[in-house]
């Protein structure tokens, strides 16, 4: 099984990995775009003005802009430990220990606007690269990473079941047909459901935790729904949709 999840806008700062070695990254597939959009950014960071239009920052952010000038050259982390905020914080998979822990790095991925697929332990620096980024040039990202990365995804899904916790953006660079997706909602006490907004990154990375770490092996969405349910979970499983409900 592998948990595919979002990245973070917050990332952490610095590492003590060596510089990015783009050959040393799993999904070697993906090598030639990434090479690519590297070198585009680099070199965009150039022009903090260019930047900050393309990235979707302002001037109070240039750090961000510092980053991607510096990305052949600044120390690197393990991708799973790059990414912070909230998702990030419930997951705690640096709090996994013994065979939990060996397992949620191997089950774990990170969808990427830079990478594409970051595995857990793929050495990568900070950058700032959103899906919804627009780069010169006028193609999306999506339009660039769609042809490489559906076929990467779809190899990976031939031989393991994948729980697709991504954001709508994220997931259109690589769309995974079949893939168990997860939405969570609010119910309330008159049994309506909202979309959970705030917290939804949190109920997706607890459930990530949950997944990553569980000595079963996963083959379909029904065993996923039973896992998160011993765990804890009010969940409904329709298809490979499931939909996790939380108490108003």
């Amino acid at each position: 099984m592998i948990v595919l999840l979002p990245p973070s806008e917050t990332k952490r700062p610095d590492g003590d990995g060596p510089p990015l070695n783009l050959r040393g990254l799993s999904t070697p597939a993906l090598g030639e775009l990434r090479e690519a959009l590297v070198d585009e950014l680099v070199e965009l960071a150039a022009d903090p003005g260019a930047s900050r239009a393309a990235l979707g920052i302002s001037a109070s952010q240039d750090a961000e802009i510092t980053r991607n000038a510096q990305l052949r050259s600044s120390p690197t982390l393990p991708g799973i430990d790059r990414y912070t905020g909230v998702l990030y914080d419930a997951l705690d998979v640096g709090s996994l220990r013994g065979a939990a822990a060996v397992r949620a790095r191997h089950r774990l991925a990170v969808g990427s606007a830079l990478f594409g697929l970051v595995r857990a332990d793929d050495q990568i620096p900070a950058y700032r690269l959103s899906a919804t980024s627009k780069l010169p040039g006028g193609s999306t990202l999506a339009s660039r990473w769609r042809p490489v990365l559906e076929p990467a995804l779809a190899a990976i899904a031939e031989r393991e079941l994948v729980v697709d916790l991504r954001s709508g953006s994220y997931a259109a660079l690589g769309r995974l047909p079949g893939a168990v997706t997860v939405d969570v909602y609010t119910v309330h006490p008159d049994g309506k459901r909202t979309v959970v907004s705030h917290f939804n990154k949190a109920h997706k990375g607890r459930l990530a935790r949950v997944l990553a770490g569980s000595r079963a092996e996963p083959t379909d969405a029904a065993a996923v729904t039973t896992i998160a349910r011993r765990a804890g979970f009010d969940i409904e499983r329709d298809g490979n949709e499931l939909t996790v409900l939380i108490p108003a």
